[in-house]
């Protein structure tokens, strides 16, 4: 942000500049042109004075006197000097481009000079091969035109001095930009410093981290003001959510209560009922006994949401081993065998008891849906602790594995009345509170499912 605005300054001072300086180039080289030629006419008209007088005398002494006058200036002045009688002859030229004698009667400005005007301005000079600023005046006395005065300058005299200039008002431009640069720089980190930690503070809420607020006293009024809002909406987020969090955690623990007596009851009920009615309450106790694990489940996922816990030095291998063999006898009873392959030494950081839970629910999943083998593994992949349960069930189609991480969802495949629908959904919340990924994939071969959970190493 902050490149792009001290750009955006540059750009709009980068316009200001060219607006004004190119305007302003352009009228100094007009004005450095007008004022050489005013100075010309000046010294023209001066030159005509002093040879006029000389015009009226006899050829010999006129044309000494014409060209020490003549040659005097040019060499003070470093301008061209010709003077011409009144038939455009030359009798003076301080710059002849050739010896001999010529006319310049068929010069413009000679022919207005010898006509009784002043002739000023630029031409380009086939003679000479370039563009010539000149002035041209009339020596006359009482009416008469005795002859006439050039006085001219090569243009490149102004164009020197208008690079000059434009050199300079480049370097100004450049003094300002560097200015600018260094002083918006200045004003965009004010600006962009706090917008930044507030896009952090905004980026850590979105990962979850409803505790995040951005500074408010920095910045202008307006990025305060921002910063005051976006805390104010976060806090009320954070206590929406708290509350949400906290209804499931107290409904599902309350509720409890009321189920374990409700079975207690319901089982009393069957055994005075005889057998005519101990089949309704065997039914009314599978479900109750459906609600409950719900009910757990609940609990578990509200606890998963708040991961209030600090993560501990976890030994994966180990525990992945320990858990294979915990389910080992529960799952003979199904006649589902479970074994591990576990490389040894992997350790990661995790909340404590996460990783049980993960695997716990990941196993009951397999042996769920009647799996007759379950693996599960623990490997080192791309310095990535890797936890695996692969399962030789039915499997789920690509479809239905996008859509086992949301809640309430069950797969085609699943027992009657034996999930909740929130297993693989607390186990997801579980793994990304860790900074972890899990994700389910096609078994080896083509056959059942493989569940895959990658979580950072310690």
């Amino acid at each position: 942000m902050t490149r792009r605005l001290v750009a955006g300054y540059l750009a709009l001072t980068a316009v200001v500049l060219v607006v004004l300086m190119v305007p302003l180039g352009i009228t100094h080289r007009h004005n450095v042109e007008q004022d050489l030629l005013l100075r010309m006419e000046r010294d023209a008209a001066v030159l005509a004075s002093l040879v006029q007088d000389d015009l009226r005398q006899p050829s010999t002494a006129r044309d000494a006197q014409v060209d020490r006058v003549g040659t005097a200036y040019a060499d003070d002045t470093g301008a061209r000097v010709a003077v011409t009688n009144a038939e455009g002859s030359v009798l003076l030229d301080t710059d002849p481009p050739a010896p001999g004698e010529r006319s310049l009667r068929t010069r413009p400005e000679v022919g207005e000079a010898l006509g009784g005007r002043v002739a000023t301005g630029t031409r380009y000079s086939q003679t000479l091969g370039t563009e010539l600023l000149y002035v041209a005046v009339p020596v006359a006395a009482g009416g008469t035109v005795y002859g006439a005065v050039r006085v001219t300058y090569p243009a490149s005299e102004v164009t020197e001095a208008a690079t000059r200039y434009w050199w300079l008002l480049a370097a100004v431009g450049v003094i300002t930009l560097l200015a600018v640069a260094a002083i918006g720089w200045l004003i965009a980190r004010w600006v962009a410093r706090p917008l930044s930690r507030l896009e952090q503070a905004a980026d850590r809420v979105g990962a979850g981290d409803l505790a995040a607020r951005a500074a408010e006293d920095q910045g202008p009024p307006e990025v305060r003001a921002l910063a005051h809002r976006f805390n104010a909406m976060v806090g009320q987020v954070e206590q929406l959510v708290g509350a949400q969090e906290a209804f499931v955690a107290d409904a599902s623990h309350q509720l409890r209560t009321p189920l374990t007596a409700m079975r207690l009851r319901i089982e009393n009920l069957g055994a005075a009922a005889g057998a005519a009615g101990q089949a309704d309450a065997d039914a009314a106790v599978d479900e109750v006994d459906r609600l409950a694990r719900m009910v757990d489940s609940l609990l578990a996922l509200a606890r998963a949401e708040r991961g209030e816990q600090e993560p501990v030095r976890v030994d994966v291998s180990a525990l992945v081993g320990h858990r294979a063999v915990a389910w080992q006898d529960l799952a003979a009873e199904d006649g589902v065998a479970v074994s591990a392959q576990v490389e040894p030494g992997i350790v990661s950081r995790l909340p404590e008891g996460m990783l049980e839970q993960v695997v716990d629910n990941l196993v009951d999943n397999a042996v769920s849906v009647g799996a007759p083998e379950v693996v599960v593994g623990a490997a080192l992949v791309d310095g990535m602790a890797r936890v695996s349960v692969t399962d030789t069930g039915p499997g789920m189609s690509p479809d239905e594995r996008a859509h086992a991480f949301d809640r309430f969802w069950r797969a085609t495949t699943s027992a009657p009345g034996g999930g909740t629908g929130l297993g693989l959904a607390i186990v997801r919340r579980l793994v990304e509170g860790a900074g972890g990924d899990v994700r389910l994939e096609e078994g080896p071969g083509g056959r059942g499912l493989r569940a895959v959970v990658t979580l950072p190493r310690a």
